[in-house]
């Protein structure tokens, strides 16, 4: 069965095409600044590498691409259109309507409408991609895959906020949490990795990329994540400032006279690592600048003291923990940044192993053999765990 994985942006289109028989990847690509005047079209089959410039008005067009891609006889993996069987979508909010992967139809089009005024700049953007990719490749399933799903198992009292009740009854403003794709891959695959099973297994995952959140998890469930009704809350970012006491809101607004638009492009694309050292949102830029550039270590510092802060308040939430994961693109090839996350935990039962903590971007146990809960590094696969859960859902279809 060949799955196609779709991640639709506002002005761009991801894809991967898996033939699921044994999980292999056919082809990958993206189209890049739809609606720019000139975009990008990239895609990878069969070890060749295509690059090209075109007039690509919309996202329509942008599929009509994807389509000639993906069957054209020189890179292309498929004979026709017959020779795909279903598509997955990323989706980023399903709300409280999704705990679990779902077949896309009419309904749950309609629902997810609803839920955009949640996520706007995500939830439009997914149901686009929907839209044309039923278009582009007609008759056949598609599944969506929600980014909020995994952290539907949280308990009330973690995803409630102290507001009054009736905003969560008549706007279901709570705690949604996002990257559940990811967290709840990585949360697998350790599992599987370590021998313990899900029901049994207890981690803290740690998704560090430019967007950055944690989960903590019991039984294989997340209970509670950093990210919020947003995925503004929680950590520091690459650009978004996480925790930070709202009244901040109301002093920038009433002393400063700005807007509340120019707040939330402050908190979302100017803070964070790029607020905090005034260099770049790229860890890697500031781990080479840190020696001699005092705001960049001290960026590198409140980051990574938020992340040590939160294990320890997810150790409080779980009781036992069996691992602390890392993945993301930060997580998975920082070294020192996850040496000055770690180091120093031992009172907790980490005991870091610094030759260990070496690895990137691979499966690695980072801490010592004598350590009671096992850091690791696992690199993601979100693409991969759509994929499963459109094989899953569709399958059942046919």
């Amino acid at each position: 069965m060949n799955v196609l994985v779709i991640n639709c942006g506002s002005s761009s289109v991801k894809y991967q095409l898996f033939d699921m028989a044994d999980e292999s990847l056919l082809a990958k690509g993206i189209v890049e600044k739809i609606g720019e005047g000139v975009s990008i079209v990239k895609h990878a089959a069969r070890g060749q590498e295509v690059r090209y410039e075109a007039a690509i008005a919309n996202h329509e067009q942008a599929f009509d691409h994807i389509r000639k891609a993906l069957m054209d006889p020189t890179t292309g993996v498929l004979r026709s259109a017959d020779d795909l069987d279903a598509i997955g979508h990323r989706v980023v909010h399903g709300g409280e309507a999704f705990v679990q992967s779902t077949l896309i139809d009419d309904k749950v089009i309609a629902t997810l409408e609803e839920y955009s005024a949640l996520a706007p700049l995500h939830n439009p953007p997914n149901l686009v991609g929907i839209r044309c990719a039923a278009k582009a490749f007609p008759g056949k399933p598609h599944v969506g895959v929600f980014d909020t799903a995994f952290h539907q198992t949280m308990p009330k009292h973690a995803f409630v906020y102290a507001l009054p009740y009736e905003l969560y009854q008549r706007g279901r403003i709570r705690r949604y949490g996002f990257h559940g794709t990811s967290h709840r891959f990585v949360t697998m695959r350790a599992a599987e990795f370590l021998g313990i099973p899900l029901d049994r297994f207890n981690a803290i995952t740690c998704h560090l990329g430019n967007g950055c959140s944690m989960a903590a998890v019991a039984g294989g469930r997340s209970v509670d994540t950093t990210m919020g009704l947003t995925p503004l809350e929680g950590l520091v970012m690459g650009t978004r400032s996480g925790d930070i006491d709202p009244a901040i809101v109301f002093h920038l607004a009433r002393s400063n006279g700005w807007t509340l638009d120019a707040i939330d492009a402050l908190l979302n694309k100017k803070s964070g690592l790029l607020g905090l050292s005034g260099l770049s949102n790229d860890c890697r830029t500031l781990v080479e600048a840190a020696p001699t550039n005092e705001r960049a270590k001290l960026a590198l510092d409140v980051f990574c003291y938020r992340i040590r802060k939160y294990i320890g308040a997810y150790l409080a939430a779980l009781g036992r923990a069996d691992a602390v994961i890392f993945t993301g693109g930060i997580g998975e090839n920082s070294v020192p940044l996850r040496r000055q996350i770690l180091e120093g935990l031992d009172a907790l039962g980490i005991e870091l192993d610094p030759a260990a903590n070496e690895v990137r971007g691979r499966e690695a146990i980072i801490t010592r053999p004598s350590s009671r809960i096992r850091a690791l590094v696992v690199p993601t696969n979100e693409e991969l765990l759509i994929a499963r859960d459109t094989l899953a859902i569709a399958g059942k279809q046919g």
